[in-house]
């Protein structure tokens, strides 16, 4: 059986440029690609002749060999690849091209609703023992009116004459193409010409719901907890999303966490600072009684262990670390400033005994005046 002229498979004159064939060439494809004309073996035929005409021609020495001795000057390049139905490897890209001829999606495809996520406010107390909240989240469900179809009753939707209910395009430049978005359809595959009066053809309204939530004990800023099938309804009848609880813990006026250690900050007067005493500390499990030694400076940590956080993830209990800050007193009488100046006078008296750390410091400073000075006046003699 005779084949028919390449030109006249693509209907381009001989003449055609690169651009023109390609151009042909697509429409050609597109227009009889198996996709498009199942169980057709007249489209089938069409298809392979377009195929093998256009690897020729977009060859330029096989183009040229085609021009000056017609089919039988390429079929021997070709190896028989061509009058068999056999194509080497040019099926694969056209495979590249056409999505392999397997549709994805398509107008009844299921798709799993989106995810939500609701940032939980806690205080540290709720955190660390636990509760049960309710909380009131905005979401969507399937439209009980028409069911998730999005269409009026009595009424279907229409698949999509733009991507032909696959939901996708493909913008194709010569053997490479670029998959995208239905701009018709946007995705679903399907147009609704008589939209659902309630949903407005989305197959889902939105609404409110509460739901009740338990905070294990431990958990911390960040941490999440998901519940599955609480997120958004799925579409076509496809499965909800799942709804992650993040949560974020109120600032505290005593403490703050780091991880399962609490810190605090514990202002002592000078007095108890200098001659040491007992201090009531307040926990999350109660107030405890804290032994100050004698001649604690500022900065000094304790550590009551086991006064933390329960961890999350373990049995493992931190501890409450409190920082002990030496507060100066204000507001004094005449005569609490008097007793003051005869204690200062007192402590000078023992000299550097009673205040290692500032004769220690008074000491440094004047080596390094020393220092500065001896520089300066070698400065001038040069």
């Amino acid at each position: 059986m005779s084949k028919l002229c390449y030109y006249e498979v693509l209907s381009v004159q001989k003449n055609c440029s690169e651009g023109e064939l390609k151009k042909a060439y697509r429409r050609m494809a597109m227009k009889y690609h198996p996709d498009r004309n199942p169980d057709d073996k007249e489209a089938e035929h069409k298809f392979k002749e377009v195929k093998e005409a256009y690897e020729v021609l977009s060859d330029p020495q096989k183009r040229a060999a085609y021009d000056q001795f017609g089919h039988a000057g390429v079929d021997a390049n070709a190896g028989g690849g061509f009058g068999g139905g056999g194509f080497g490897g040019f099926g694969d890209i056209f495979e590249d091209i056409f999505g392999g001829g397997r549709s994805q999606g398509g107008a009844n495809a299921a798709y799993r609703g989106s995810d939500l996520q609701y940032n939980l406010e806690l205080t540290l107390e709720e955190a660390v023992f636990g509760t049960t909240v309710d909380i009131r989240i905005p979401t969507k469900k399937t439209c009980d009116t028409c069911g998730g179809t999005g269409a009026k009753d009595g009424s279907t939707p229409e698949t999509c004459t733009t991507c032909h209910g696959q939901g996708q395009v493909r913008i194709q430049q010569g053997f490479f193409s670029v998959q995208q978005t239905c701009p018709h359809c946007h995705g679903a595959g399907t147009v609704i010409s008589d939209p659902c009066n309630t949903c407005h053809g989305e197959g889902r309204v939105e609404e409110h719901k509460t739901l009740e939530v338990k905070i294990p004990e431990g958990v911390d800023t960040g941490d999440r907890i998901r519940l599955s099938g609480e997120g958004e309804a799925g579409i076509n009848g496809g499965p909800a999303g799942d709804l992650y609880v993040q949560m974020h813990l109120k600032a505290h006026e005593l403490f703050t966490r780091d991880g399962n250690d609490l810190h605090c900050v514990m202002p002592i007067h000078f007095s108890m600072a200098a001659l040491g005493g007992t201090l009531k500390v307040p926990t999350l499990s109660g107030e405890v009684n804290l032994k100050v030694p004698a001649e604690t400076q500022t900065g000094k940590v304790f550590r009551l262990r086991g006064k933390g956080v329960k961890s999350v993830r373990s049995s493992a209990v931190g501890d409450l670390l409190c920082r002990v800050d030496v507060e100066t007193p204000v507001n004094l009488t005449a005569k609490q400033k008097k007793l003051l100046e005869q204690f200062e006078a007192a402590l000078a008296k023992g000299g550097k005994k009673h205040s290692p750390q500032q004769h220690g410091w008074g000491n440094k400073a004047k080596t390094f005046f020393e220092d500065v000075k001896g520089w300066f006046e070698g400065e001038k003699e040069k």
